[in-house]
């Protein structure tokens, strides 16, 4: 970021992506500072629709006339960004290139204004969403003045923007992601570290160097900081560093029981116990979520019993977990899970929340070349559960790989009851059997499917 722009000097801001998760809280960062915010995205959706009507001006044409006249006349006011998914044939912003126009990555602007906030900062291959979503809660639940930038629609709020309530004391809550590197843009005065698996191997190649990445963004922790990580990992920072997890670490997860198909648990932390936390959320892995959001918490002065208050208070993100059927009849969960280490997670959490019960899975890999990279993790993850529908690979951003298929990952599945199906004939399958207990899983656009799912079970 150019130490000459500030707020001062800006006049409005457009967009090349508005509608992404990540991107769309930016957004409405600049807009909430009394910015005129205009963007371009190539479809419309929930989300852009939703900030269309907070004020935003917005459009679904790539076309260089649609960009705001204001912003191509006073170019030196404005300040343009992109996400790294829109095409390089792309005719907006090749045009703004060749008039020597900067456009800024996300990751930047983030790491511009998280500079000026102290901030805690939630890593990790899994998790991010889910933590940085709940340590905010426990924030705004313990009175603090936070904003915040998240990965996820959270149930409590319904957005992924959380503004300041005033200029004092700001705390900022960001979700700091690995993805092209972007969190080596942020200088965290605190931050935790949920995971460091091998993933974005189309970015980084090996694990070796998803790692090294993790190692650099903990190095940038500010002097003075905190850092903790998940008991196991083997980052090292110069802060030393503290560790949670279940039954282990410094923040530690213990006596965890099932009661009604919702867990509780007891908290131990440096100088504290904190006794029969009540989750809504489900799952071991939001547990280790839990605790990670609660180490941080109470770094910035939230007590025990506030976190204790906040944990229990807390709704979840959307597509993390997320029930959308519980019934007698039908319980239906629906999960963002994209990668192995998440759908083990995912369904040995339902597997010891429903015990003797049927899991039938429906799945929808995401990318090809994740799907290549981890085909045999992918296969032993989805074994767990007792029936699968595996949709077609999501492709996202990248061109289909000779060999790389569903029905190549189906084929190193061992279960019996599988088989690659249609959108359209699973929601016709799913309508005839009306499985008790439903899980669907992907990162793609599976979401789509969820209110038909939901119709034929409720």
């Amino acid at each position: 970021m150019k130490k000459e722009l500030s707020l001062s000097d800006l006049k409005q801001v457009y967009f090349l992506g508005i509608g992404g998760i990540g991107m769309s809280a930016i957004a409405r960062w600049f807009l909430h500072n009394g910015f005129p915010v205009a963007g371009y995205d190539k479809t419309e959706s929930p989300l852009t629709k939703k900030l269309a009507e907070e004020g935003m001006s917005i459009h679904y044409e790539d076309s260089i006339e649609l960009i705001p006249a204001a912003c191509l006349s006073d170019v030196e006011h404005s300040l343009f960004i992109y996400t790294p998914a829109i095409p390089k044939d792309h005719l907006e912003m090749n045009y703004l290139l060749s008039k020597g126009i900067r456009l800024y990555k996300r990751s930047e602007i983030l790491g511009w204004i998280t500079q000026q906030i102290p901030t805690l900062a939630v890593a990790g291959t899994h998790g991010k969403t889910t933590t940085s979503s709940l340590l905010t809660h426990l924030l705004i639940s313990a009175g603090k003045n936070v904003t915040a930038f998240l990965g996820g629609i959270t149930v409590n709020y319904g957005t992924n923007f959380i503004p300041n309530h005033s200029k004092e004391n700001i705390v900022c809550v960001v979700e700091a992601d690995e993805y092209d590197r972007s969190f080596l843009t942020l200088h965290p005065q605190a931050a935790v570290v949920t995971s460091t698996d091998a993933d974005h191997l189309d970015i980084y190649g090996d694990g070796d160097s998803v790692l090294e990445s993790f190692q650099l963004f903990v190095s940038q922790i500010k002097p003075g900081g905190f850092f903790i990580q998940k008991n196991g990992l083997s980052l090292e920072s110069a802060l030393g560093g503290s560790t949670f997890g279940i039954d282990a670490g410094d923040f530690k997860a213990h006596n965890i029981r099932i009661e009604d198909h919702r867990m509780i648990f007891d908290m131990s932390y440096p100088g504290g116990e904190v006794t029969d936390i009540p989750m809504r959320i489900p799952g071991f892995h939001n547990i280790e979520n839990a605790l990670a959001a609660a180490a941080l918490a109470m770094q910035v002065g939230v007590t025990g019993e506030e976190i204790k208050i906040g944990i229990a208070s807390f709704l979840g993100v959307k597509r993390r977990f997320e029930y959308h059927v519980e019934s007698d009849e039908h319980v239906m969960i629906d999960d963002y899970a994209h990668h192995p280490t998440e759908i083990a997670a995912c369904l040995k959490s339902v597997r010891a929340l429903y015990p003797g019960e049927k899991i039938t899975a429906v799945f929808q890999p995401h990318l090809f070349s994740r799907t290549r990279d981890f085909i045999d993790d992918f296969a032993k993850s989805l074994a767990i559960a007792d029936e699968l529908y595996l949709l077609d690979i999501y492709p996202a951003r990248e061109l289909p790989m000779e060999g790389v298929s569903s029905d190549w990952l189906l084929s190193k599945i061992e279960l019996e009851a599988k088989q690659v199906i249609s959108k359209a004939d699973l929601l016709q399958v799913i309508d005839t059997k009306k499985p008790k207990l439903l899980v669907t899983m992907g990162a793609g656009d599976i979401d789509l499917l969820l209110n038909d799912l939901k119709l034929s079970l409720s």
